[in-house]
């Protein structure tokens, strides 16, 4: 199942958001079949478009989604949004993990939205992005927390990767467990999904490595912010997307950069 939603990123640029969600929320919320995943993203993302354009009432004959629906009460027609963009070229970003997921998004979408980049561990996703066009867009989520205690503030990152590695997916499916393994941390997954799964979330917060929780955040002094942000200079990554309800931290960021 692929869902869109609607964001608004540097500049108020008005961009949509697609994703593909785990076969735990896919099945089990959606109500939809898993497979094939890929496929149903790149014919969502195609549909999406012509939806946009606005050029007349949608006819889609796909793989995965039909316009109108055959069969059923038979009274579906043909339909053109009524919402008119101020553009038909609205960018799609594609929320992605996956290797082959990510360079199919620099093959049909305008950007990328990853869910950890870690600019210490470039090799992770250079393959992906071997193939990007000019203007491809990556906006990336980064927890930013000013604290002169590096340990709290590496706390709530801490917290929430316990919850995606441990929470967030099937023991035996589970696509940001994959992500941390692949980033070099495979014992660490494996232990904080064993501890989140018996219910001791706070053994499974203390069991994410400091490390990896530093790699993906902007926490600490704000000196040290400021000097681990030029890491982040050196990458790809062309949007910060800042995660924090602290101005000071903005304030941090907006004076680095």
């Amino acid at each position: 199942m692929t869902a869109a939603t609607i964001d608004h990123l540097s500049g108020g640029r008005l961009i949509l958001g697609v994703g593909v969600s785990g076969p735990q929320v896919v099945e089990g919320w959606y109500g939809q079949p898993f497979p094939k995943p890929m496929g149903r993203t790149r014919e969502f993302v195609s549909l999406l478009r012509t939806m946009l354009k606005r050029e007349g009432p949608v006819t889609f004959q796909g793989a995965h989604y039909t316009l109108p629906y055959p069969g059923g009460s038979g009274l579906g027609k043909p339909l053109k949004l009524i919402m008119k963009p101020l553009r038909a070229d609205i960018p799609i970003y594609l929320a992605a993990e996956g290797p082959k997921n990510v360079a199919m998004a620099t093959e049909i979408a305008d950007g990328w939205l990853p869910l950890y980049y870690s600019p210490y561990r470039p090799e992770v996703y250079a393959d992906s992005l071997k193939n990007l066009k000019p203007g491809f867009q990556i906006a990336c989520p980064v927890t930013v927390n000013v604290n002169d205690d590096l340990q709290l503030a590496l706390e709530p990152v801490k917290w929430m990767l316990a919850f995606y590695i441990g929470g967030m997916g099937a023991k035996t499916k589970n696509f940001h467990a994959d992500l941390v393994r692949r980033m070099g941390y495979a014992d660490a997954a494996d232990k904080v999904q064993r501890l989140f799964m018996e219910g001791k979330r706070a053994e499974a917060a203390a069991a994410v490595p400091d490390e990896f929780a530093d790699e993906i955040s902007l926490v600490g002094s704000a000196a040290r912010i400021r000097d681990r942000l030029q890491a982040w200079k050196r990458t790809p990554v062309t949007t910060i997307l800042a995660g924090t309800r602290d101005a000071a931290a903005l304030r941090v960021l907006a004076e680095a950069l």
